[in-house]
């Protein structure tokens, strides 16, 4: 006997009907715990309700979803766990991503999961009490739907498709129809983050600042772009070359020394140091340190050139400032939120690296952590590092800071060892002249006392009053890994002082970080503001050194983009007409143009470019539009054409 839909009693038709938007709101809490590592009643107040738009459209598709999957299976079993796969497996990627990289689960990492847990095994990250309470919870959720849809009447199947249908359209119509339409998100109050996707993921959770974020995919044609466009552009560059009066650097070892006697092949070396700033500027903010942490900086800024490199990251995103600095691309060009390395660098291109192949070089790069990380086993090739030195291949390499990395952290001075090592090997084993690039990892985030033993650790004698035990204790940890990060500058440019060749080394810090979480080591000490987009922030310490000229210079302060048109302007060496624009915008239009914020040529910001600013910023991305994505007219400019040939047959 069939049963009627009367006979379902009341109590269990309301709980079959209260289910799923019951069960789906408990996966997204679900999710964001195990995505945040943690949910505390500030995280709810902070975030969580104040952009509470953001978590009902989230909690909309997980309910839409589990409606779609049960109407096309009637098995509410499946629909349940099928939500929360959805939820809970972007959750825990993000939350190892967050802790690998400083950076959160973004839609071209789709690409990479796999790669991505191996570095997170290889790191020693293992599985959080978020993660086991939510697998417990799960699997009761999968009983409960069992038992209380046990006996449920079987629908028609012209009800079932009609069900399915009107479910599956309203999940399409959620999705491309507000998560994809940034005008819609953002009238609801969901904005982009040029600077910190970590915050926007904090503000808007996983679901949907995943989801917003693909439609930060897509590159657009710059208006105008054609062959005339690109040549027009770099005829004006090589015309200015020949009545340019003034240098860019008057003090320069370029500008004062006859182009026909410069050095035109030095070795040159390349120090990108993780999260490195000079702390010691702290000093005259009311803190006191127990060591000198930048003795050998300090005496080498007399005898070098040096500034600051503006960085397009704070607190995570390296691999932006480090792609900046290899080619003179900006990031700020890109859509907001993706990361060249792993969708744009995916060809061989302009850089660099490729430009001194031309001129004869040998190029290697040396990472101390997992090859794959940020794609870097890919990028590296395409921009012309032929060989890569990684962690894999490291051997008698010391660590450090095992309380929070347990595997532990190769040591700068470990680093400088390598990169020692690496260039050694390359001398000996042929004449070409040496380009190798090197990435640290020692000071990376994040920050805390015990990750070095007392008797290692730089102490904070003295600090402005209201900064918590706990942040001078993450503070010690970040001032031990500058005082290293010093100790094995000195230990380069000793050894380096040495050889019997030219050299240049450019060292440089990526990004700032928040010290313990927070920004009270800033605010506080009035070194800068609790904005992740302060320009303080993003000026971090630049040095530029050789061994065969002492001339000190004031850069001032340099986008990343223009770390290597500088070096080769300052050194006088055979510069390419791109990075010749570059140069020429430094000395024209401003001295930074990065996410949104320009830093003009007196050192003044604006959000709001002059007219002439704005013609140059136009070009640039032109330039780099041609260059990365276009025809790439600029590279038989630039005697690049076996590029060119590369780039578009792949």
């Amino acid at each position: 006997m069939k049963h009627r839909a009367s006979d379902t009693p009341v109590p269990l038709h309301a709980l079959r009907l209260v289910f799923p938007p019951v069960v789906t709101l408990l996966i997204l809490v679900l999710t964001e715990w195990i995505a945040r590592g943690s949910l505390t009643a500030d995280t709810f107040t902070q975030y969580i309700f104040p952009h509470g738009e953001a978590y009902l459209l989230a909690w909309g598709l997980l309910f839409l979803v589990w409606l779609t999957v049960d109407w096309l299976t009637r098995f509410a079993p499946l629909a349940t766990l099928i939500a929360a796969i959805l939820g809970c497996v972007p959750a825990a990627v993000n939350f190892y991503t967050l802790q690998l990289r400083g950076e959160p689960f973004l839609p071209w990492d789709l690409t990479q999961v796999s790669e991505a847990a191996g570095v997170a095994s290889a790191a020693g990250i293992h599985i959080q009490t978020s993660m086991v309470v939510s697998i417990v919870l799960v699997l009761l959720l999968l009983a409960a739907s069992f038992f209380l849809y046990r006996g449920r009447k079987k629908a028609g199947w012209k009800f079932r498709i009609l069900g399915f249908a009107a479910s599956a359209a309203a999940t399409c119509a959620l999705i491309f129809g507000v998560f994809l339409q940034p005008t819609v998100t953002q009238t609801i109050g969901i904005m982009p983050d040029a600077w910190m996707q970590d915050r926007y993921y904090r503000y808007y959770g996983v679901i949907t600042s995943f989801l917003t974020n693909l439609t930060n995919l897509e590159i657009s044609k710059p208006e105008g772009y054609s062959e005339e466009a690109v040549d027009q552009i770099l005829d004006d560059t090589a015309a200015a070359e020949k009545y340019t009066t003034s240098p860019l650097y008057p003090d320069s070892y370029g500008a004062t020394t006859p182009a026909d006697e410069t050095e035109q092949q030095p070795t040159i070396i390349y120090v990108m140091d993780e999260s490195y700033w000079d702390v010691s500027e702290l000093e005259q903010y009311g803190f006191a340190f127990d060591t000198d942490v930048s003795a050998n900086l300090h005496a080498l800024q007399q005898t070098s050139a040096y500034g600051r490199a503006y960085s397009p990251s704070f607190g995570g995103g390296t691999c932006d400032v480090e792609f900046e600095a290899l080619t003179g691309y900006s990031v700020s060009y890109l859509p907001n939120g993706s990361k060249p390395y792993q969708q744009h660098v995916t060809k061989p291109i302009f850089s660099l690296p490729n430009y001194l192949k031309t001129q004869g070089y040998q190029t290697a790069a040396v990472h101390c952590f997992w090859a794959k990380y940020w794609s870097r086993d890919t990028a590296y090739p395409n921009l012309g590092l032929d060989t890569f030195v990684s962690l894999e291949k490291m051997t008698h390499v010391n660590k450090v800071r095992r309380h929070y990395w347990t595997t532990g952290l190769v040591t700068d001075d470990s680093m400088a060892d390598q990169i020692i090592q690496q260039y050694e090997k390359m001398k000996s084993s042929s004449d070409a002249p040496v380009f190798l690039h090197a990435v640290t990892m020692q000071n990376h985030t994040n920050y805390n006392k015990d990750n070095y033993p007392d008797d290692q650790r730089v102490k904070v004698l003295n600090a402005p009053s209201g900064i918590s035990r706990s942040t001078l204790g993450a503070l010690e940890d970040f001032a031990t890994g500058i005082r290293d990060a010093d100790a094995m500058l000195g230990k380069l440019t000793e050894y380096f002082s040495q050889v019997d060749e030219p050299v240049i080394l450019v060292f440089w810090g990526d990004h700032y970080n928040p010290i313990d979480s927070n920004y009270d080591v800033f605010t506080k000490s009035g070194y800068a503001s609790d904005s992740s987009a302060d320009p303080k922030l993003h000026q971090t310490t630049l040095l530029m050194w050789s061994n065969y000229t002492d001339k000190p210079v004031d850069l001032g302060t340099i986008a990343a983009y223009d770390i290597s048109p500088v070096m080769m302007n300052i050194y006088g060496l055979k510069s390419p007409l791109y990075f010749q624009y570059l140069t020429r915008q430094l000395q024209a239009a401003y001295r930074s143009n990065t996410r949104g914020t320009i830093l003009n040529r007196d050192g003044t910001t604006t959000q709001t470019p002059s007219a002439l600013q704005q013609t140059w910023s136009t070009n640039h991305w032109l330039l780099q539009y041609d260059l990365m994505f276009g025809k790439g007219y600029a590279l038989s400019r630039m005697g690049m054409e076996d590029l060119g040939s590369s780039q578009n047959s792949k």
